[in-house]
């Protein structure tokens, strides 16, 4: 594992063409040596890919999918996305397991399918889990997340290309995030979970309602290696904002 320190940036279903210069501020603060440790990764609707990869390419920030299909090449499925189109579109990275999309019916078995299809085809998987709210109150958020992290990357060899990004589902959009003794618990529980599988030291990333107010505090957690950034990272300003109080 670098020493890099990930910024990703989830615009879900949001976002057009007209957001795109108030981008500029962002690509030069990437190019500058203080934030070299910063590897900024935005992530925006499938219909923004093009333009973002033609904004970002004489600066170091990469782009990714959202989502993709388990199927690697092409197939009939209508509005449905490969990980062979995503790379041809110059994505390195793709986001899988999200909690909408769980929510929506993907189950581990899913998961783990577009994992190793994702894999198979060069990408760089960000692989979401966490546990709900009512999971949370029966204590069973080390069970959740065991069957997440064991379901969903079996038969994964390569995990050089896997970020885990652990994403509390009932605090996501929701304003509130976990109190930092809770948090760093469960992300040494899966740094435990992850050690059982690889010798690898996985990038450990935190997601749910991460703005540039309450990151003073996130970045204290010594075990995570970056934010999954969802509403604020809509605001270049708010983004950039992280970014510094992260690095300095």
């Amino acid at each position: 594992m670098t020493n890099n320190i990930y910024f990703i940036a989830n615009w879900k279903m949001y976002g057009s063409t007209s957001i795109l210069n108030s981008l500029n501020k962002l690509i030069n603060l990437s190019k500058l040596k203080k934030y070299h440790k910063a590897k900024i990764i935005y992530f925006p609707p499938f219909t923004l890919i093009k333009d973002l990869k033609k904004k970002f390419i004489k600066s170091k920030i990469s782009v990714g999918g959202q989502n993709c299909h388990h199927i690697e090449d092409y197939g009939s499925f209508t509005g449905s996305i490969s990980p062979k189109m995503l790379k041809d579109l110059g994505c390195k990275y793709v986001i899988l397991g999200h909690s909408e999309n769980r929510t929506a019916g993907e189950n581990d078995y899913d998961i783990n399918k577009k994992i190793l299809s994702a894999l198979n085809k060069n990408l760089k998987v960000v692989f979401c889990i966490g546990e709900t709210l009512k999971e949370k109150r029966k204590k069973l958020t080390y069970s959740v997340l065991k069957k997440q992290i064991n379901q969903g990357l079996k038969n994964v060899k390569n995990y050089r290309k896997i970020l885990i990004a652990y994403e509390p589902v009932w605090s996501i959009g929701t304003g509130v995030i976990p109190k930092s003794e809770e948090l760093e618990m469960n992300l040494k529980k899966i740094i435990k979970l992850i050690s059982k599988r690889t010798k690898f030291k996985l990038p450990i990333l935190y997601g749910g309602s991460v703005n540039n107010k309450n990151i003073n505090s996130l970045k204290n957690i010594g075990c995570i290696n970056g934010f999954l950034v969802g509403s604020a990272s809509l605001s270049s300003k708010k983004f950039i904002d992280i970014i510094k109080k992260t690095i300095n």
